[in-house]
């Protein structure tokens, strides 16, 4: 019996070794594929930016000044259709004021010059303070007085 268990798991240990070609069976072969990719048949890219159209003259300007948030800001600028000139402001959180003034135009590209009015401010932070905890409102109502009167039988009480 010991005999026949080990020829069975030499068997199966020979079947099984992994340099055994792997069957085909009934003379099938798996193709071997025919297909080539293409080749990558692209130009470089045209250059757009040397090509623009005409721009249109305009003129407009904006601000925002809101005193209770500390808001305040405001741009302008100008184009004659070729060139932009502008400027913008705004108020930072450090105080100072910081003034972007700009000209654009498609041979220059965007050309800024920075400034800052003011003096950066950084204050010592206020220490914490929570909220006050308030009670609930003594009720400054009395509770209603009765309106009725006591009720009148309506039957009449029999006589003995």
């Amino acid at each position: 019996m010991y005999s026949k268990v080990t020829l069975m798991c030499l068997v199966a240990v020979a079947l099984g070794r992994p340099d055994k070609p792997v069957p085909t069976g009934y003379g099938y072969a798996p193709p071997t594929p025919a297909y080539t990719p293409p080749q990558p048949s692209y130009s470089a890219p045209q250059p757009t930016y040397e090509k623009h159209e005409k721009g249109m003259p305009f003129d407009f300007e904006y601000a925002v000044k809101d005193h209770y948030k500390g808001v305040d800001f405001d741009h302008n600028a100008n184009s004659d259709g070729k060139v932009v000139n502008g400027q913008y402001r705004v108020v930072l959180p450090d105080g100072r004021t910081q003034i972007v003034t700009y000209t654009a135009d498609h041979h220059n590209g965007y050309q800024a010059e920075v400034t800052y009015e003011g003096e950066a401010q950084y204050p010592e932070p206020k220490p914490y303070k929570p909220a006050p905890s308030y009670s609930a409102p003594a009720p400054s109502y009395s509770a209603p007085a009765p309106t009725y009167e006591q009720p009148k039988p309506l039957y009449v009480a029999p006589q003995h």
